[in-house]
């Protein structure tokens, strides 16, 4: 924290922001990734994928 407060107001501004910017990039990227998971499982069936397992193992 010594090291931030050495640091001149405005610039202090401009590290927050781009640190906000880079925390929205990641959050942006992991739901659009946890949606493109969701939309996969949308189309399965798991009482299908089971009987079908079920007889590929006999």
């Amino acid at each position: 924290m010594d090291f931030f407060n050495q640091l001149s107001p405005s610039t202090q501004i401009i590290v927050l922001f781009v640190a906000i910017a880079v925390l929205f990039l990641a959050v942006f990227s992991n739901s659009k990734n946890n949606k493109s998971k969701l939309y996969n499982r949308k189309g399965r069936s798991f009482r299908d994928n089971y009987y079908k397992r079920k007889k590929e193992e006999e």
